[in-house]
């Protein structure tokens, strides 16, 4: 790490206070592992761009948590219905949202789904570190994941932090969520795509219910979360095959 622990301990502390998120010596463990685990994986493989501790507290783990409000109130809504709520994290890369969220909010039942096995592994080992249950890691592409019967239409809540279009996004995402749950993509200018989705959203059993648009605390970056409520089941003809909704996406 470029920095020193007690630097990046402060940088960490002042991103969990920007997301109204208390200190807490068990979180900052999990965290200062996921950092130096996730620096040391990407000297060998693509993990991450942004490879500066302030990138990865910043741009990383606070944008993560920028999602914490919807989830708070998802998890209002399944009072004395569940315990946790169910959460996957398609395309999920090194992990974000996913394992940020999870760490500060354990009862999350978490998947992190990817396709490919390197980063699975990676995954893997900092979930097993973080001695927390319920996260599973997975390997696949959503399009063939997505069609099993374990995981179609099983989850409260997908998200997806990936640089594929929404009307892709849609198709790969909604056809994990159960009825009453949410799709939540999180994006940066979005404006266009959105004009693009219209008729993906119908399609695939969704509708748009919130565009929430910032910028990164503490940061110019403009991000912005795209919230689509699952009101009706996705046609079993969707997703389509491998490769299909990024080249021919719904629109």
């Amino acid at each position: 790490m470029s920095v020193s622990i007690n630097d990046y301990k402060t940088t960490l502390t002042a991103a969990m206070k920007l997301a109204d998120l208390k200190y807490d010596e068990t979180i900052m463990s999990r965290l200062l592992d996921y950092t130096e685990r996730l620096l040391t994986w990407n000297e060998v493989m693509n993990l991450t761009a942004l490879t500066s501790p302030e990138d990865v507290a910043i741009r990383h783990f606070l944008d993560s948590w920028m999602l914490l409000p919807i989830l708070d109130e998802m998890f209002k809504k399944t009072a004395g219905q569940s315990k946790s709520v169910s959460l996957i994290d398609v395309g999920t890369g090194a992990g974000f949202p996913g394992l940020p969220l999870k760490f500060v909010r354990e009862d999350i039942k978490l998947v992190l789904l990817d396709a490919l096995m390197k980063r699975v592994r990676f995954l893997q080992e900092v979930a097993d570190n973080s001695k927390l249950a319920e996260i599973s890691c997975i390997h696949g592409r959503a399009e063939e994941t997505a069609r099993n019967k374990l995981h179609r239409e099983k989850y409260d809540i997908a998200t997806a932090r990936a640089v594929a279009s929404l009307p892709e996004l849609c198709e790969y995402c909604l056809p994990f969520v159960k009825i009453g749950g949410v799709f939540i993509a999180m994006k940066g200018d979005v404006q266009e795509e959105l004009n693009h989705s219209t008729r993906a959203i119908k399609i695939l059993g969704g509708k748009l219910e919130d565009v929430r648009e910032f910028k990164l605390p503490g940061t110019d970056y403009h991000r912005t979360i795209v919230v689509i409520r699952k009101i009706s089941k996705t046609p079993p003809t969707y997703p389509r095959k491998a490769g299909k909704p990024h080249s021919s996406p719904i629109s």
